[in-house]
């Protein structure tokens, strides 16, 4: 397993959190009951749920800030998940090449979303960037 498996796993999570309306640690542990991951997954989700949940208001803002003629609550579930986890990573980790991020963002919007949420998805991610870079906000 991977990197691939653990974002899969989070955007799982976040998706399941958001449906459900409860961020908490009990619903972390609960999935981890469910869901077998190695350590670095574990890790990797871990890291992605805490650092999403903490910063929900800033993630938020810069896609509702991307988002022309729309709103968040507007959005499909399961692409608000991809876009949280690849701004998690773009603002938060280091590691991981933005391309990488955005990438992987829409592997998996192909994968687990609607036939064209990658566009879109593509769209939002490349105007936050675009936006980021434009206003120097990068980390």
């Amino acid at each position: 397993m991977g990197r691939k498996q653990a974002r899969e796993g989070t955007m799982k999570l976040i998706y399941q959190m958001e449906i459900n309306e409860e961020y908490t640690e009990e619903a972390l542990s609960l999935f981890f009951e469910n869901f077998p991951f190695d350590d670095s997954e574990k890790d990797y989700i871990r890291d992605a749920y805490a650092k999403i949940k903490n910063n929900m208001e800033t993630i938020d803002t810069h896609i509702e800030n991307s988002l022309e003629g729309w709103h968040l609550n507007r959005l499909a579930k399961i692409d608000l998940a991809i876009l949280r986890i690849a701004l998690y990573e773009i603002l938060y980790r280091e590691d991981i090449p933005v391309e990488v991020s955005i990438n992987e963002a829409i592997e998996t919007a192909k994968k687990y979303s609607s036939e064209d949420s990658y566009k879109f998805i593509n769209g939002v991610l490349g105007s936050i960037v675009r936006s980021m870079d434009k206003d120097n906000l990068w980390r």
